[in-house]
This record gives structure tokens, sequence and C-alpha cells, in this order.
């Protein structure tokens, strides 16, 4: 059976009002075309609905069982369809899932959650890591908000560049790469950590100094700016890391920073999203809180 959801309608109308003439009223119809859809709705239901008494129409037994349901369908039927209203951030019950690397995490974390225990306290923010091969988690909404540096390339995943980072070399306080200009050989000569979730120890940054005649030492891979970050802290190794996503680890490790000799294009960062997500109150906080806490990341670093 195709259901008509005006017949439901109609028929709540009918049970609602006791009457043809009543129900026609309250749906904009006329008598005769009210009479034409109760005549409809008895040979959809295998019942007569309405039965006249004298003057008046009594409802049957089967309509009086439905009567109820009926009004609660057809409520049902209006909130889903009726547009949205304003978004109520207190009674807000919703878990938001966030996938980005650690640098993005423990840079901007405190800040989201500072936010959503203020604003929506019934919500609950689950961070997960960059995974280790490119995944559809958007697409099959296991993730809300995807942070990254590259552009999706479906159409169905929208997304905005919020900000941009660059990358500088971190490395102990004391060390002797600190202590005097950093030149091109100078930088290649130091022992280095490379972050690759991947376990990869070159990357492009290697290509460039083999254009120019030089290579450097990669003593090691790691799987995460803040496992390289600590690598270096008590040794004279050596790791690049995002300048603004990694300062809040980077000063607390009281690491120091500085530009590498190299020309090297800033990276984007990009919030990237599924589009059944683009008219949906609560996803748009969502987008704002993160873009917020990403500019308020790029303002301190002036």
């Amino acid at each position: 059976m195709q259901l008509d959801l005006n017949l439901l309608r109609a028929l709540d109308a009918l049970l609602e009002e006791g009457g043809v003439g009543a129900a026609a009223d309250r749906m904009h119809l006329s008598a005769p075309a009210m009479s034409r859809t109760l005549g409809r709705l008895r040979r959809v239901t295998g019942d007569e609905i309405l039965v006249r008494t004298g003057r008046t129409m009594t409802p049957t037994p089967y309509a009086l069982r439905v009567r109820e349901q009926v009004h609660a369908l057809v409520a049902r039927v209006h909130a889903v369809l009726a547009p949205e209203g304003e978004l109520d951030l207190g009674s807000l019950s919703r878990i938001f899932t966030v996938q980005c690397h650690d640098a993005i995490t423990t840079a901007i974390g405190p800040i989201l959650l500072g936010k959503m225990r203020a604003h929506a306290p019934n919500a609950s923010l689950r961070l997960l890591p960059e995974a280790a091969v490119d995944t559809l988690e958007l697409k099959h909404g296991h993730v809300d908000l995807a942070i990254g540096s590259s552009m999706p390339d479906s159409a169905e995943i929208h997304w905005e560049a919020i900000a941009e980072d660059r990358l500088v070399l971190a490395m102990r306080s004391g060390h002797p790469l600190g202590q005097r200009r950093l030149t091109l050989r100078r930088y290649a000569q130091a022992e280095h950590v490379i972050i690759s979730r991947r376990g990869r120890l070159r990357d492009h940054v290697d290509e460039l100094l083999g254009a120019r005649g030089l290579k450097r030492r990669v003593v090691a891979a790691a799987p995460t700016s803040t496992a390289a970050l600590y690598f270096v802290r008590k040794s004279d190794l050596v790791t690049l890391v995002p300048e603004r996503m990694c300062r809040p680890t980077v000063n607390a490790l009281g690491l120091h920073t500085a530009p590498i000799p190299l020309q090297l294009s800033p990276s984007p960062v990009v919030a990237a999203w599924h589009q059944r997500f683009d008219n949906d109150r609560a996803h748009r906080w969502l987008r704002g809180i993160v873009s917020r806490a990403i500019t308020r990341l790029e303002d301190t670093s002036s």
C-alpha cells in the first residue's frame, strides 16, 4: 500500500471533529471533497470510520481505538517536516565526532571542551586520530568533522579552509643549531625525527634537499608530533612541526623553534564535512567553535 499522508491528516481531522463538515473546514476543503476522502479511508481501512446516527456521526470501535495513535502520528510527521527551530544548546544531547591529527587535538581540544561544557553541557565530544589510510568516515557518518591539510575531491564532501600553518624546526633549548645562524647545510647535518603516521623515513623535504645536493640523516619516524617533540626534548635530535598547531606543546615542553632555510609553502588547515550536515544547526555550531578556536591560535601567534 502506498500511503498518502494527506489521508492520515484527513483521518485525524475526522476523528477529532466527529463530522465531515467540521473536518472539511479544518482541512480547508469543501464538504463533498471531504466526503470523497472519507470514502477512500473506508476502502483503505475496511472500516466505516464514522456512521450516521440521526443528525450526528458516531465513530466506530476501530475509530475510537486508533484515534490517539493517528493524532500522535500526524504530530510526529509535522515535527519531522516542519522547519528546524532555534538551536537550544542547553538541552542539546548529541555526540560530536571530530577527526584530526594530534597537534590539532592538543591545540584546540581544550578550547572545544570548554565551549561545550559551558554552552552544551549535555553534548559529548569524541576526538579521533587521523587514519593511517584514506577512509570514507565522513561519507559513512562515522565522523562529523575532519580537520586536516588536504581539500577533499568528492563533491559530496564540503570543506572550508580555516587557516594556514607553516613548518618550523623544533629543538631543545640550548641546541647547537639555535646558537648560530641556521644555514641549509647545518640543517641537513643535524639528526632528524620525521613525523609520519605511516612510518615513512622520507618526505618532500628530502626531495628539496636532494635538489640542492644535500641529504639529511633521519634517525626515526614518530607517529605523532607530540611523540616527536618529546624525542627532541632531551637530545640533539630535531623535528619539523606545524608552528601554530604545535605551539601549546612546544611551550609546555620548553622547546625552541626556528624557521628553516627552505622555501616551503604554508599548509592549509581544512575542515571537511558531509553535505548532509550543511543546514544542521548543531553541526554549524560545531564548525563555528572549531573555526574560532583555530583563529584564536592564529591571533596568539602574531
